[in-house]
């Protein structure tokens, strides 16, 4: 078992590193003395890091969506560094469709990057990180795990579920030292919205001036700067009492809050109803 006294940097496995806040937050705990096994699919797209951090980084080619990769690149990095403190599961995309548009393999194909992946990588450290006695698992959610949009529906509902499986685990490893936070962002400037981060659903023409109405108003949210966002984010990994949850941004809170508010009243509003169905 690694002394915790002795760790004067901390180790981070970050998956989805070629881009968004994968890329930011790897440079950025590099740049503070960490060590970081940076992963992507495409090893070209990170050789950078390795160029510029040189030993304090390790590349690694992975795919989330494999778990024998996972397992190798987990094992890997923590033969390499000696130990794994951070897991950070950020490798993620969203599904543009209506609930009626989308096929059901785009469904499964997202949910295996966005679930089935992060559950890959975590299964994949546990063992590891019990035999250490800690560790920090971290996983980017959204605040869409909180609130739901329209025509992002899928993509809302891989949150929900990713919420849920973190909640759980929480409570499952604590006993062995080992804590659980959800990272949830919200609209942030990042490459979120291209090609490789996002996909499209064939098109259905009754929906085809609502998902115009939707996507346009989107161009209006105001992004947070995602270089403003590491040193929140060490304050959560350098805490000895993380939160479970906790929201990226000052716009998050006040939606969720207000969601919160009206779910409650309509509960409350059939509260006769529901009671009488209790006998």
């Amino acid at each position: 078992m690694t002394d915790k006294k002795n760790r004067t940097h901390k180790v981070w496995f970050i998956t989805g590193t070629s881009r968004g806040f994968g890329r930011v937050w790897a440079e950025a705990a590099l740049m503070r003395g960490d060590k970081v096994a940076a992963t992507a699919r495409k090893l070209e797209s990170i050789k950078d890091l390795r160029e510029k951090y040189k030993d304090n980084v390790l590349t690694l080619e992975m795919d989330v969506t494999k778990p024998e990769q996972v397992k190798k690149a987990i094992a890997e990095a923590h033969t390499h560094f000696g130990r794994l403190d951070i897991i950070l599961n950020n490798a993620g995309y969203s599904l543009v469709a209506t609930i009626e548009e989308a096929k059901a393999e785009d469904v499964r194909a997202m949910y295996e990057t966005n679930i089935f992946g992060s559950l890959s990588v975590i299964q994949a450290a546990l063992p590891l990180l019990r035999n250490q006695g800690y560790g920090h698992i971290m996983g980017v959610s959204s605040n869409l795990g909180h609130v739901v949009l329209p025509v992002i529906g899928y993509y809302c509902s891989s949150k929900w579920a990713f919420e849920a499986i973190h909640e759980s685990l929480a409570a499952e490893v604590k006993a062995f030292g080992i804590k659980v936070t959800i990272i949830e962002p919200g609209a942030y400037a990042t490459e979120f919205g291209s090609p490789e981060s996002i996909k499209f659903s064939d098109s259905l023409e009754v929906y085809g001036e609502f998902k115009s109405n939707f996507i346009n108003s989107l161009k209006n949210f105001e992004r947070g700067n995602p270089q403003a966002t590491s040193q929140a984010l060490f304050q959560v990994a350098d805490s000895e009492n993380p939160p479970l949850r906790f929201f990226l941004g000052s716009h998050n809170l006040p939606w969720v809050k207000t969601a919160y508010t009206e779910r409650l009243a309509e509960w409350e509003a059939w509260a006769m109803v529901s009671n009488s169905a209790q006998d």
